[in-house]
């Protein structure tokens, strides 16, 4: 048993690092990109910002790398409380990396049509549109609505099992359905880009996130809840 909380604890420590860094990478990914795409000349303004383009897309590539990979390292702890809700974790976080990683493609050709176009002298509006939409729709459903969809089941599993205190997690699923919610205005055409006042909704969501990653380095889950395995085989040796 001692062997198996020193693992949990491991675990802990790595899965908070990713979070900080997913959390950072994405924060940092926004504030390179700027205003680059606000505009209606978001296409010069791409061609003529490749730099912060190219670093955007790098952070977010880091920030979707982070995130995908807390789900695996959380999926053995979360399975012993609820192995459908873990293994919705990992789905969610999956589509989530998707969309993200098709938001960073669409930025990716962007740059090159806009370079191309630019140079030609004629940029291609309704292709530019079209990519700015790929951006936009996915930002809206990958990184806010499956973002959102994945950290509501992480931190229902985390209040059930007590793996943590349960204000924290249920400050994160509070905090899960504003970002859902913030995702779905963005679906329904409300301005929610940089600037906008819908931001104030992800704020509370990336706050847990960083007191969740801090309490996993500095406590590590609840050691009477993490030894907790529901699995047949000890459900049975417990009633015999």
């Amino acid at each position: 048993m001692d062997r198996r909380v020193d693992s949990d604890r491991k675990t802990a420590i790595v899965a908070g690092a990713l979070f900080i860094v997913a959390t950072v990478a994405s924060i940092l990914g926004s504030v390179a990109l700027g205003s680059v795409l606000d505009g209606s000349g978001y296409l010069i303004n791409v061609a003529a910002s490749e730099s912060q383009v190219i670093g955007a897309v790098l952070l977010f590539l880091i920030a979707a790398s982070a995130a995908f990979a807390t789900a695996f390292v959380l999926f053995p702890i979360l399975r012993r409380h609820s192995e459908g809700l873990a293994a919705g974790y990992v789905g969610f976080r999956g589509f989530e990396n998707v969309f993200y990683v098709a938001g960073v493609i669409g930025l990716l050709i962007m740059l090159t049509v806009s370079q191309n176009s630019v140079a030609g002298g004629s940029p291609d509006p309704v292709l530019g549109v079209a990519l700015l939409a790929l951006h936009d729709w996915s930002v809206a459903i990958g990184t806010l609505i499956f973002a959102g969809l994945g950290s509501m089941t992480l931190n229902s599993v985390l209040y059930q099992s007590g793996l943590v205190p349960r204000w924290l997690s249920l400050w994160g699923i509070i905090g899960a359905v504003l970002l859902v919610s913030y995702g779905l205005f963005g679906l329904f055409g409300v301005d929610t880009g940089l600037g906008s006042p819908f931001m104030l909704l992800a704020m509370p969501i990336a706050l847990q996130e960083m007191v969740f990653a801090g309490w996993l380095i500095a406590k590590g889950f609840n050691r009477p809840a993490v030894q907790l395995d529901k699995s047949p085989a000890q459900r049975v040796e417990v009633m015999s």
